[in-house]
């Protein structure tokens, strides 16, 4: 097994694991969400995240959910600014990407409205034990 994959095994069935699966489940919909605020650029996403969810999802890098969105038309550079002798790539949302989050969240809210749901059951039954 590569390391790659070691690591992966080691946290499948894990609650880290399952909080990482969740953070990439949904990352696409917090980037669309993001630039529906403002353009941005990635590194200011990934503080601007951190900010908004009280330092529960921060990430290393957003770099490939943007690249996917950005591939898929989702998102489109908004322009580059020199600063601290550094380029930022400013990105915004496109008019297929509020369309593609205006479908995300819904189902979204579907989802873990249906698991909220399913785990009151849970907390019910385990009171009544």
């Amino acid at each position: 097994m590569t390391d790659s994959k070691s690591s992966r095994a080691s946290r499948s069935g894990t609650a880290a694991g399952m909080r990482e699966s969740i953070k990439k489940a949904v990352t696409e919909m917090m980037v669309l969400f993001l630039l529906r605020q403002k353009p941005m650029y990635v590194y200011e996403m990934s503080q601007e995240l951190a900010r908004l969810t009280g330092g529960v999802y921060t990430f290393n890098t957003l770099y490939l959910a943007v690249y996917r969105l950005q591939e898929h038309g989702h998102i489109t550079e908004a322009g580059k600014r020199e600063a601290d002798h550094r380029i930022r790539v400013y990105f915004k949302l496109t008019d297929a990407g509020q369309r593609y989050l205006d479908e995300l969240l819904p189902a979204y809210r579907e989802m873990t409205g249906a698991l909220d749901g399913l785990l009151a059951q849970d907390d019910k039954l385990y009171k009544e034990e």
